[in-house]
């Protein structure tokens, strides 16, 4: 009796007509195999356009998130021979979340949420809005002006600076990736110092753009989708360039095209790609944004 009333409540939480859905799609695949196991079998449910690089899966290789993803309401796919799982469907709030988060007590695990998700946005908006003030003195406040660059320093463009340092952080991770382990901890060690510090008194680079890169590089790892991070690192190169050239308006237009892409970006089940926020939903968006106490949720 116990499991046909669990049984009932599981029934009430899916979305029925998309669990069918999902079944119908996964009985028209038609492959010799999954070669990239999750990956593949993804783009095999979903070929959605390739330029809007935002994730439209979420993947968890931990039990525990996957059971809760059940209990949300969501669809778990495992995939032979693949460690991970395929959750449907996905939200960017769903992408942020993480299963530690609900490991601390309700204000520690609200801090942790908090805090990755504004340094999230200031991993995206820092540099381009750095560059914002470099190229309008005028809009610097007097108790910000120790951002603005000396006139003695590199000869290298500030924003090929920025550019040239986007691509050597995706290297020094793919090198740290590729080290044996007993050594990826030295080398990304040294490798950062001696590179930074030779970097700027070369005159490559100011002191300011590898601070703010740094705190940049900080911020896009303080989530765990890697596709995620290089979303946000991909419209912050295309905000770079449209604030350098067109100030203040290119920067709002790089705001403006993130958001969009976020907008348009629709999940596997056609809804919103940013619910709880749109549509809104209060209970569910203090859910995503806070760490309730487990005894004060329905």
């Amino acid at each position: 009796a116990a499991s046909d009333v669990y049984k009932r409540q599981m029934e009430d939480r899916v979305d029925s007509g998309f669990l069918q859905q999902i079944e119908k799609r996964l009985e028209q695949i038609r492959t010799d195999a999954l070669a990239m196991n999750q990956e593949s079998l993804a783009e095999c449910l979903y070929p959605h356009k390739w330029y809007n690089p935002f994730p439209k899966f979420k993947y968890s290789e931990r039990p525990d998130s996957a059971a809760a993803s059940i209990y949300d309401g969501n669809i778990v796919i495992l995939i032979d021979n693949s460690p991970a799982v395929l959750v449907v469907p996905t939200s960017v709030f769903d992408v942020i979340e993480e299963a530690d988060d609900y490991y601390f007590p309700p204000l520690t695990g609200t801090y942790i949420k908090l805090s990755k998700y504004l340094l999230t946005i200031m991993s995206l908006i820092m540099t381009p809005l750095w560059i914002v003030f470099l190229r309008n003195p005028g809009m610097v406040p007097e108790w910000l002006k120790f951002i603005m660059i000396e006139e003695e320093g590199s000869t290298v463009p500030v924003i090929l600076q920025l550019l040239i340092l986007e691509f050597c952080i995706d290297g020094l991770r793919l090198a740290a990736v590729n080290t044996p382990t007993l050594l990826t901890t030295p080398l990304s060690i040294i490798a950062g110092i001696v590179v930074g510090e030779y970097a700027v008194s070369s005159g490559w680079f100011d002191p300011e753009s590898m601070l703010y890169m740094a705190f940049v590089t900080v911020g896009t790892y303080t989530q765990a989708s890697y596709e995620l991070g290089y979303a946000i690192k991909f419209f912050r190169m295309i905000m770079l360039i449209l604030a350098w050239f067109f100030g203040i308006w290119g920067f709002a237009a790089g705001i403006v095209m993130f958001v969009l892409a976020m907008a348009f970006n629709r999940t596997i089940s056609e809804k919103s790609y940013l619910y709880p926020l749109i549509p809104f939903d209060g209970k569910m968006l203090a859910r995503k944004l806070l760490r309730l106490r487990l005894g004060k949720e329905k």
